[in-house]
């Protein structure tokens, strides 16, 4: 019985710093858009793709002298 005593104001802190947290998000904007984070991945990106005939890939493909 004495157990209840302490976990009950116990859980009545943790259920005061979850609301808190919550009302805390919410005023800060973390619920305003939850539509356009999830189809950022599929927009394509405006950077071009690197030309196939780069140094980098150039070293990487050729033959080392064994000699």
């Amino acid at each position: 019985m004495r157990i209840l005593l302490m976990l009950v104001p116990i859980s009545l802190v943790l259920l005061g710093l979850a609301i808190w947290a919550f009302v805390w998000a919410v005023r800060r904007g973390q619920f305003d858009d939850l539509d356009t984070p999830a189809l950022d991945i599929l927009t394509d990106d405006d950077r071009p793709a690197p030309p196939p005939d780069a140094p980098a890939a150039q070293q990487e493909d050729s033959p080392r002298d064994a000699g």
